[in-house]
C-alpha cells in the first residue's frame, strides 16, 4: 500500500514498467482512498526492489508511507494496471 499523492502522478504506468521489467506478476491499482495497492510475485531480489523504488515513486509522486505485506502467492500471471 502506497499512501501520499500518488493518483494521477503516473505512479501506476511507472510501477508496471518497472514489474515487467523485472519479470515480476502482479497488478497495481488506485484504491478509493486515494492510495495505491501494489502486488509483486516473483524472485525476493525483485520485489524487494520495486517495493524500495515505491518509496520514492515516479518523479511527480509524493510518498508518504509505505506498508508492506507478505501474502501467500497466488500464481499471478503477467503485470496488469487495474
Amino acid at each position: 500500500m502506497v499512501h501520499g499523492l500518488v493518483q494521477g502522478v503516473g505512479f501506476r504506468m511507472s510501477c508496471a514498467r518497472r514489474a515487467t521489467d523485472a519479470h515480476l506478476s502482479g497488478y497495481v491499482r488506485n484504491l478509493r482512498e486515494g492510495a495505491v495497492e501494489a502486488v509483486f510475485e516473483g524472485t525476493l531480489e525483485s520485489v524487494e526492489a520495486l517495493s524500495a523504488w515505491c518509496d520514492k515513486g515516479p518523479p511527480l509522486a509524493q510518498v508518504t508511507r509505505v506498508e508492506v505485506f507478505e501474502e501467500p502467492l497466488v500464481g499471478e500471471r503477467g503485470f496488469t494496471v487495474r
